[in-house]
């Protein structure tokens, strides 16, 4: 719930968090945040706020820059992976999730980024590399908080899911390579989309 926040923009970069509020808030005892906001601090999601505890870190270009670097090379090998096991079930799941993102356009708060989400992690879990589906789902996390604000544009969004669409249909084809391909170009469109989107500085 509170990474939620965080990457709704619920919960604003520097604003201050401490058990107690958060504990308040979520009706819990301060055991489990204390040991939430450990785990979101070591992930990058909060930072040191002198005495006052913990706040919510800022947007990181580098941070961004490096994710999408990392994309670049491993969705490609996820496309290659995933094509090689696809069957007609897959396919038809993949064709399921577009018509869905296509619908998700149209909704508002996090839909459109659940909807993208959920087709990346559709390759990811078809690739059947536990390595790629368990570093993605973090670094996902990351993304979560400059997509959401991408996906708001609809001209965007409807050439993301597009894209989409082509790299499904090559895959149905079994042309791994140029699956790859498309999936590797459609990254590298999104990295530069996320970074007009963030602050210049961290």
């Amino acid at each position: 719930m509170i990474l939620d926040a965080i990457c709704d923009g619920t919960l604003r970069p520097g604003e201050r968090l401490t058990q107690a509020d958060v504990a308040e808030r979520l009706n819990v005892s301060r055991q489990p945040i204390h040991n939430a906001l450990l785990v979101l601090k070591s992930q990058g999601f909060l930072q040191e706020s002198g005495r006052r505890g913990l706040c919510v870190a800022p947007l990181d270009p580098a941070l961004f820059e490096a994710i999408y670097q990392f994309r670049s090379a491993i969705e490609p090998l996820a496309v290659r992976l995933a094509t090689a096991r696809m069957k007609p079930a897959d396919l038809a799941c993949g064709r399921l999730l577009i018509e869905q993102g296509l619908k998700a356009i149209k909704e508002q708060g996090g839909a459109a980024v659940r909807a993208d989400m959920a087709f990346h992690s559709w390759i990811y879990d078809l690739s059947g590399n536990v390595m790629i589906v368990e570093t993605m789902r973090l670094n996902w996390q990351h993304l979560r908080r400059a997509m959401g604000e991408v996906l708001r544009h609809p001209n965007l969004s409807t050439r993301v899911w597009n894209e989409h669409r082509s790299i499904v249909d090559t895959m149905a084809k079994g042309d791994a390579e140029r699956a790859a391909l498309l999936i590797g170009g459609h990254v590298m469109s999104a990295f530069e989309d996320v970074r007009a989107m963030l602050p210049k500085e961290p």
